[in-house]
């Protein structure tokens, strides 16, 4: 057995690790926790459940999520086979939401071995073997004070009160130097007060109504304006099947969305332009039905993001 487990965002720098002769055992987190519903209070099995249910929907077969699930969680049960715990992170809201939990587990479940991070600002699914392997001299013990802090953020991020997810950019957080960015890029994914729409949602509405039909291209315009990218494509065309699919649709398209082929031909409607515009607003028009983290977002529970700082709607 390995002396070292590398805990990391995904499969593709896994295997660049492998490939670049990085030594030990790999456990790839993979889930999407910006996605669905995160609620606080629970065991790693009780809310893998929870997670299964929400990302076989849409990102693999309930049989392959689960036994990807199942096979993480009993690795992370089994910590103390190891002599050294390793975490591989980006600056990214995607990775710093996995590095959350896991710094949640470590301080729930304290481990023997010695614990270590590397958080960088390159996109290790991006990276060359050779610059993989430069990322170790970034390697930093992780302290108590880390443990604890992930762990306090963690539950704010699965906390039904959004409040105390955004009194974190109050708060200290320089011993995870990407975390305050993070805290805010999931308070702009809450509905705008201007429009209802997430920022994500704002941002592919405005390139389609400038005239980008082609839904992959309109990823690639989206994915220009996230200076820290976290959204795979796969979550970007379910925010596009929403305002395409919605009561008063905001888009429309001349064949199914998926799968993504180069004969599609996506548009803004009327509505979608009102919306965007503000004149009228998505609320208004749609039911909502959204979990960010532990919140769940309906109308009698409507929280929204004035670019500064989130209100409660009533009624």
């Amino acid at each position: 057995m390995n002396k070292t487990l590398h805990i990391t965002n995904g499969d593709v720098a896994v295997d660049i690790m492998k490939e670049a002769g990085v030594e030990g055992d790999f456990l790839p987190w993979r889930d999407i926790l910006h996605e669905g519903v995160v609620p606080a209070g629970l065991s790693l099995e009780v809310l893998s459940k929870t997670r299964i249910a929400y990302i076989s929907q849409d990102y693999g077969t309930f049989e392959d999520v689960k036994h990807s699930f199942e096979s993480r969680d009993s690795m992370m049960r089994s910590l103390e086979r190891y002599e050294k715990i390793l975490l591989w992170f980006e600056h990214d809201l995607y990775d710093q939401l996995q590095l959350l939990q896991i710094l949640d587990f470590l301080h729930t479940h304290p481990v023997s071995c010695t614990l270590s991070i590397i958080c960088t600002d390159n996109y290790l699914g991006m990276c060359a073997p050779s610059e993989m392997l430069e990322l170790q001299k970034y390697e930093t013990a992780i302290s108590k004070e880390h443990l604890s802090l992930g762990a306090e953020c963690w539950k704010a991020f699965t906390s039904p009160n959004p409040l105390v997810w955004q009194d974190f950019l109050k708060k200290d957080t320089s011993l995870l130097p990407f975390l305050e960015c993070a805290v805010l890029r999931l308070l702009e994914e809450y509905p705008s007060e201007k429009n209802g729409l997430s920022r994500t949602a704002n941002i592919a509405l405005e390139v389609i109504a400038k005239g980008e039909s082609k839904p992959g291209r309109v990823f690639g315009e989206y994915i220009k304006t996230e200076e820290r990218r976290f959204l795979g494509d796969s979550s970007f065309w379910n925010i596009l099947k929403e305002m395409l699919e919605a009561k008063t649709p905001l888009l429309k398209i001349n064949m199914p969305l998926l799968p993504i082929n180069p004969k599609q031909s996506i548009e803004i409607t009327q509505m979608g332009r009102e919306v965007l515009d503000g004149t009228k607003h998505w609320l208004m028009l749609e039911e909502i039905d959204k979990w960010i983290g532990g919140v769940h977002l309906t109308h009698d529970n409507l929280w929204v993001w004035d670019g500064q700082t989130l209100k409660r709607l009533e009624g």
